[in-house]
């Protein structure tokens, strides 16, 4: 079942210990304003893959990230969020894998459940439940008409 969050609000995501970001929820409109992005449509046509990635994620970022916690300059001093310091955040590897996995992944993995089948748990009644379900409605609407 796909739920709906209709309060529409930020939401805090822990990338790693000590290190939490405040970012808006993935919407239609920010995927759509992220690919037609200038600096993902600079992205030269021969970039590898992973170019595309760390281009997209960059500009999802910029544009999602409201607000952090624990992250600083040089000396330790706390810092505000700013496109260039969002840049250098997401070019430290494990909070670019953690800003994917607990961010970007979620909009692909609806994504994918549209073009394909969802994910099915474990196990051989795996399935089952959507079948009971579907035929349960099916019932249903057959006993109103």
């Amino acid at each position: 079942m796909l739920t709906l969050d209709l309060t529409n609000a930020p939401r805090w995501h822990d990338l790693a210990p000590g290190v939490c970001v405040q970012l808006r929820p993935l919407t239609t409109a920010l995927m759509v304003a992220t690919r037609s992005d200038p600096a993902v449509e600079a992205v030269p046509e021969e970039a590898s893959d992973e170019e595309r990635a760390v281009a997209f994620a960059k500009a999802l970022a910029r544009r999602a990230l409201l607000a952090w916690e624990g992250i600083g300059d040089a000396d330790g001093n706390p810092i505000d969020p700013s496109p260039e310091a969002i840049d250098a955040l997401l070019d430290v590897w494990p909070i670019f894998e953690a800003f994917q996995l607990t961010y970007v992944s979620k909009g692909l993995l609806l994504e994918q459940e549209k073009n394909a089948s969802a994910l099915s748990p474990n196990g051989p009644s795996a399935g089952a439940n959507a079948t009971a379900t579907l035929a349960k409605r099916r019932a249903r609407t057959a006993r109103r008409g």
